[in-house]
C-alpha cells in the first residue's frame, strides 16, 4: 500500500482562517553553540490542513483526542465539483451524488477546485481562497446527517460558504458581488438564503451530530477525483483540543499508485511539487466570469 498526500505545504505563508493567528517561528537554539537546532512556534489550529473538531462549535463534544482511528481512516468518496460551482455558488448534495457514489458512513472528499488559489500554487489568490469560494446550502446538511457522514473534506478555506460566516460583514465588496450571484442564480436575497438559522450551518448544526470537518486540503488531490478510495486524517493526540493541525493522506495499492505517479509526470507541478490541473482553473474562471457578468 502506498499514500497519496492531500495535505497542503505549512510554512509562515500558509495563511490562516481571516483574523486567526498565522504560523510564526522562531530558532531559539543553533547549532553553534548549542549543538542542535531548535524552534519555537506559534499559531492557531486553523492553519493549513487541519481537522475542525466537535468542541470547536459545541461545549459537551469530543476533544481531538477522544477520536478513534477507526473513525480517522474509513473510505471516502472524492468528489469534483469544479465542473458546476465556482465564486460564490451553492452546491448540493444531488451535484455530489450525480459524480460519486456516496455510502453511508463515508468519509466525504470535496474538490471544489479552489485549492487551486492556494497560497502554493501558481494561481495563487487568497481572498479567493478563504472568501470566493463556493459553499452548501441548508439542504446539505440534512443530507450529511441521513448518510451519518463520518467527516467531511474540503480543498477550501471553510466547509461553509463564506457568505455564511462573519465573512459577509468583513468583505463588503466581495458580498456585494455574492449578493448579485445569489439574485441571479438562485432567485433570492443572500440574507434570506442564508438567514440566521442557517448560520455556520455545516459547524454549529453538524458537530452535535459527531459530523466534523477537514479543510484546505490539497496537495494531490487531483489525482483521485471522482472515486472512492481509503482516506485517514491524523490529527495530534491533542488532550482538549478543539482543532488540530494534521496530515490527510489516501491510501492506494502498489500497481495503481505506479500509475498515479506516471500521471502525475505529465501534470504541472506547485512549487512544493503537487500535481495541478489547470483545467480546474480554466472552468472555475469561465463558470465565475458567468456569475459577475
Amino acid at each position: 500500500m502506498k499514500f497519496i498526500d492531500l495535505t497542503i505545504p505549512l510554512g509562515i505563508g500558509t495563511p490562516p482562517w481571516p483574523t486567526y493567528e498565522p504560523l510564526q517561528v522562531k530558532y531559539n537554539k543553533r547549532l553553534a553553540p548549542n549543538g542542535a537546532n531548535g524552534q519555537l512556534l506559534t499559531h492557531s489550529n486553523h492553519l493549513g490542513t487541519h481537522l475542525d473538531g466537535e468542541i470547536h462549535f459545541y461545549t459537551p463534544g469530543k476533544d481531538i483526542a477522544s477520536l478513534d482511528m477507526d473513525f480517522l481512516i474509513h473510505e471516502a468518496a472524492i468528489v469534483d465539483l469544479s465542473d458546476v460551482v465556482a465564486d460564490y455558488d451553492v452546491y448540493t448534495s444531488k451535484m455530489i451524488e450525480e459524480r460519486v457514489e456516496v455510502k453511508e458512513g463515508d468519509i466525504l472528499i470535496i474538490h471544489t477546485g479552489y485549492h487551486h488559489f492556494g497560497w502554493d500554487q501558481p494561481t495563487a489568490d487568497e481572498i479567493r481562497y478563504m472568501v470566493m469560494h463556493p459553499g452548501p446550502g441548508a439542504e446539505f446538511v440534512d443530507w450529511a446527517k441521513s448518510k451519518k457522514l463520518r467527516w467531511i473534506g474540503v480543498d477550501c478555506g471553510s466547509a461553509d460558504h463564506p457568505m455564511n460566516t462573519i465573512i459577509r460583514n468583513w468583505m463588503p465588496r466581495q458580498t456585494a458581488q455574492a449578493k448579485r450571484v445569489f439574485k441571479k442564480k438562485l432567485g433570492v436575497e443572500l440574507e434570506e438564503f442564508f438567514d440566521d438559522d442557517k448560520y455556520q450551518q455545516m459547524h454549529i448544526k453538524m458537530f452535535p451530530d459527531h459530523i466534523i470537518h477537514a479543510e484546505c486540503l490539497g496537495g494531490d488531490l487531483d489525482l483521485l477525483l471522482n472515486r472512492r478510495v481509503q482516506v485517514g486524517f491524523f490529527p495530534w493526540r491533542f488532550v482538549d483540543g478543539e482543532s488540530s493541525i494534521g496530515r490527510c493522506v489516501a491510501m492506494v495499492e502498489d500497481d495503481e499508485y505506479e500509475e498515479l505517479m506516471a500521471k502525475k509526470a505529465t501534470m504541472t507541478k506547485t512549487k512544493h511539487g503537487d500535481a495541478t490541473n489547470q483545467a480546474h482553473v480554466e472552468s472555475l474562471n469561465k463558470i465565475s466570469a458567468e456569475n459577475l457578468s
